[in-house]
């Protein structure tokens, strides 16, 4: 029943939110750079008096529609008690996303840090509480009692930043009022919007291709001749199996694409090309160092990690021929949150649904030829498409300047590490070693030959007098 009413969740949390939290993180960090405290009040308070809006609108919608939804779109009638309970989370994370946004614009990572810790805590342990004092009620209630952790969970994050704003606050010169700074935001709005309604297009359509692109494969599988039982379990296996693992990496690129939007929005906004381009390499350069060892564990241990992970070794196929491609998706969420950082959302909007295109058509069409595999080629044509595409506007926009030497290096320690995986791997087996203990001591073995390898190339460094690479080009600029 969980499963059942948190779909509804995103999408009332995607129309509240309208894309802001980037666009405020972006303008924010601008209006930082020349010290204008009152842009800095309209942004805040214009994105409160949207998301705030929105967020009553549609919960009191959500709330007054909560049988209908519960009678005819849900599955389950008894989910309409977990449905009702997390109805009210949408307003409080729009407004936490807004503070979010204004504290990733100052460039002030622990006060969000220090949420998320709060609300994982808080999540945890009303959850257990709730769950158990109401399961003697019956399932339903229990259900509805985890969804009442998750607002309480998000309350108590929001009562945190709310109290680091008022302290931030306090530090700052009282230069408008706020009806003052409501009935001179209209620009502000619209800048606001620029930013955030392409954003919000993005996650809508990346919603709908989530819920056409089972249909999509499916159609495309029987087109190649095979049957339905067939075509379901394939299709689960690369949806369920395949690619959660190989989006797990890349959380760390993401992760890093948040703190670069405001970054750079910064640079930007000081027209410092070389502190951009320096923050540009930097992200590249992470990017690079997380999806060469990601890749290479990816593709060589693909069946083994299948076996031991899901008991599916027919599955590492399907994640060999998807690793290598998936190496450029460690690019994509850098790129596009430089583009976003260089307010050019639309251009990563459009980005997107060209490669969606791309994407499906691919999908149908090399499906329909040679079943799963094909289908796994069309994912892989679609990441191609939208990495290269994010690259070239980013280039278009600002240029893009490759160092030659650092991607070398990381080729030769890529080398360098699949020999030494591949070698310890063959070795244990060979000499009896159980699967799991023989891919773990393989596996450490390679990423020790990968990190040698990058201090030994001097790509890895630690301390000295300068922590951050230099290009050339930035040098000769100076």
């Amino acid at each position: 029943m969980l499963m059942m009413a948190q779909p509804l969740v995103p999408l009332l949390i995607t129309l509240t939110e309208l894309g802001l939290p980037v666009a405020i993180s972006k303008l924010v960090a601008e209006a930082e750079v020349h010290h204008d405290h009152a842009k800095t009040k309209r942004i805040l308070v214009m994105s409160l008096i949207v998301t705030g809006t929105l967020s009553i609108v549609l919960t009191s919608g959500a709330l007054l529609g909560s049988k209908f939804i519960a009678s005819f779109l849900l599955p389950d009638e008894r989910a309409y008690y977990a449905m009702l309970a997390i109805t009210p989370i949408a307003p409080i994370i729009a407004i936490s996303a807004v503070l979010k946004g204004y504290f990733r614009g100052k460039q002030q990572m622990t006060s969000i840090a220090f949420s998320d810790i709060l609300e994982n805590i808080a999540h945890i342990a009303t959850i257990l509480v709730l769950v158990q004092a109401l399961m003697p009620y019956g399932i339903e209630y229990a259900a509805a009692g985890a969804m009442v952790g998750s607002v309480a969970s998000e309350a108590v994050g929001l009562l945190f930043l709310s109290i680091r704003f008022r302290m931030e606050r306090s530090k700052l010169p009282n230069v408008l009022s706020v009806g003052e700074a409501a009935r001179t935001g209209g620009r502000t709005l619209f800048e606001l919007l620029r930013i955030g309604l392409p954003t919000t297009g993005h996650g809508f359509i990346h919603s709908i291709y989530g819920a056409v692109q089972p249909l999509l494969v499916t159609f495309s599988l029987y087109a190649a001749g095979v049957s339905a039982e067939l075509a379901t379990k394939q299709f689960g296996m690369l949806a369920g199996y395949v690619l959660p693992i190989l989006f797990l990496p890349s959380f760390i690129t993401h992760s890093l694409s948040t703190a670069l939007i405001p970054a750079i929005s910064e640079a930007a906004a000081n027209r410092d090309s070389i502190l951009m381009h320096r923050t540009m390499e930097q992200a590249m350069r992470i990017a690079l160092i997380v999806g060469v060892p990601s890749t290479v564990i990816l593709f060589e241990w693909a069946t083994p990690l299948m076996t031991l992970i899901y008991q599916a070794p027919e599955a590492g196929h399907l994640l060999k021929i998807l690793a290598p491609i998936f190496f450029l998706h460690y690019f994509d969420a850098p790129l596009h949150a430089i583009l976003l950082g260089l307010g050019r959302a639309q251009s990563a909007m459009w980005n997107y649904i060209v490669s969606i295109i791309f994407r499906a058509w691919s999908i149908f069409v090399l499906g329909s030829q040679y079943g799963i595999q094909g289908v796994a080629w069309g994912i892989g044509i679609g990441i191609i498409v939208l990495t290269m595409l994010n690259f070239l506007s980013v280039a278009g926009t600002i240029g893009f300047y490759l160092e030659v030497r650092q991607s070398v290096k990381a080729g030769i320690c890529m080398i360098l590490m699949a020999i030494c995986g591949q070698f310890s791997y063959m070795y244990l087996q060979h000499s009896g070693w159980p699967l799991l203990p023989s891919v773990a001591a393989s596996v450490g073995v390679s990423l020790a030959g990968y990190f040698a390898g990058l201090i030994w190339t001097k790509t890895l460094r630690f301390g000295g007098k300068r922590n951050s690479y230099t290009p050339k080009w930035a040098e000769r600029t100076r």
